[in-house]
């Protein structure tokens, strides 16, 4: 008997629409793997069985019978929004974040609230890593990642900043994007920071990102599993985090650098613009900033509910000088035109998603390293799961394009070589 939680979206979606199955069966089983190891795994902050039940039952639409998970810094009209906080406990919203309508829209049902770390920033959440867990699954979007590699939903919407989805998609050995810049709207998001917050999407297929995107932008982002009529030309880079990534990683990219070659590509060595290094190093003040001014009411009402981290980081952006917020989104603009024209020629980079497996314990969701100066960029960035490490726990590659709908593809094409 086919077991309905571990299918893709898509052969999920296939089974429902040819009638083969029906949602309620759907979301029976993934309810049945929510049992099984929530209590271990703890991906939901919220989680309502009877509530996913009503809604497979009416589902209809498009994606109707495709569960998705919601991370806790969007806002759902029939379910808590907690961001991760104490200070905010209990609160609900009068309405649907725009991404969770359009994915009610679409006829999907949304699995539960996933576990964030403190307003998606740093102090982790309960969140064990679906491989061992001893390990962190990542973060911030722990749960996310974490609920899409056991069975409990095959979709989940996620959140990065710095590294908050490519990281623990990685870390779970699960398909992670994040979009450009601003792709999916975050109306009725808790946003920390303007100029960097992208909201992506995690999966067990590239083909699921698709079909998410669309139900999420309206735009058609194809198949990615279709292969091209040609291979690749590649351009492979450590990037910033280089002196982070573990012998590993390093290994990885190698390995994935000579199967692309095999299957055809044209791989040769990327030179990252120096505008991208000035642009990386003020990646950290610009996040601090941007949020210390987000979080301005929670510092002024409830800064004790705060975490010490937490605090610490936003009283220091506080003191900052605003002059430095604006050197740094107009590094960032400069850098962005520089990897623009230095991209030219190349279809893809290739890179890190991570500087290694997860690390051991859940008090620290890993470096972002590898991930924050490609987010600065709001240049599109797919992970693919692509082995494991040397303690048997995912590795994934990262994979930037200069469009969304081709750095799908692309990642499809390189994980197809793999």
């Amino acid at each position: 008997m086919t077991d309905l939680s571990r299918l893709t979206a898509t052969e999920t979606l296939s089974r429902v629409q040819s009638g083969r199955t029906d949602p309620r069966q759907v979301a029976e089983a993934l309810l049945e793997a929510v049992a099984a190891r929530e209590n271990v795994l703890r991906a939901f902050v919220w989680h309502d069985a009877d509530a996913v039940r009503a809604q497979a039952a009416r589902a209809t639409g498009p994606l109707a019978g495709i569960h998705i998970g919601v991370k806790d810094v969007l806002d759902t009209a029939d379910q808590p929004s907690q961001y991760g906080s104490p200070i905010w406990a209990g609160h609900r919203s009068r309405t649907d974040s725009a991404a969770v309508a359009l994915a009610r829209r679409a006829g999907m049902v949304i699995a539960g609230k996933t576990v964030t770390t403190e307003f998606a920033t740093r102090f982790p959440g309960p969140t064990t890593n679906p491989h061992d867990p001893r390990h962190t699954p990542g973060g911030s979007s722990s749960g996310s990642a974490a609920g899409v590699a056991a069975g409990f939903f095959p979709l989940a919407i996620a959140t990065q900043t710095g590294g908050s989805v490519i990281r623990p998609a990685a870390f779970c050995g699960v398909h992670g994007f994040k979009p450009s810049f601003g792709a999916i709207h975050r109306g009725g998001m808790k946003v920390m920071s303007e100029s960097l917050d992208t909201i992506g999407l995690m999966a067990r297929s590239l083909d699921d990102i698709a079909l998410g995107m669309r139900a999420l932008t309206g735009r058609d982002h194809g198949r990615p599993s279709e292969r091209p009529d040609r291979a690749p030309r590649i351009g492979v880079t450590m990037g910033p985090g280089e002196a982070l990534c573990g012998e590993e990683t390093r290994a990885l990219i190698h390995r994935v650098e000579e199967a692309a070659r095999r299957a055809g590509a044209v791989v040769e060595p990327f030179a990252m613009p120096s505008e991208c290094a000035e642009a990386n190093a003020l990646h950290p003040f610009v996040m601090n900033m941007e949020s210390a001014d987000a979080l301005a009411w929670e510092m002024d009402h409830a800064r004790a509910l705060l975490s010490p981290v937490l605090r610490e980081k936003m009283e220091g952006a506080m003191a900052e000088d605003p002059a430095k917020l604006v050197a740094g989104r107009v590094a960032f603009v400069a850098a962005r035109r520089a990897i623009v024209a230095a991209m030219q020629g190349f279809d893809v980079l290739l890179t890190a998603s991570a500087p290694g497996e997860a690390p051991e314990g859940i008090g620290w969701t890993g470096d972002p390293g590898c991930n924050s100066l490609w987010t600065a960029l709001h240049l599109p960035c797919v992970t693919v799961p692509a082995g494991k490490g040397p303690k048997g726990l995912p590795l994934g590659v990262q994979v930037v394009a200069a469009d969304d709908a081709a750095a799908l593809r692309w990642a499809a094409w390189v994980e197809a070589a793999l």
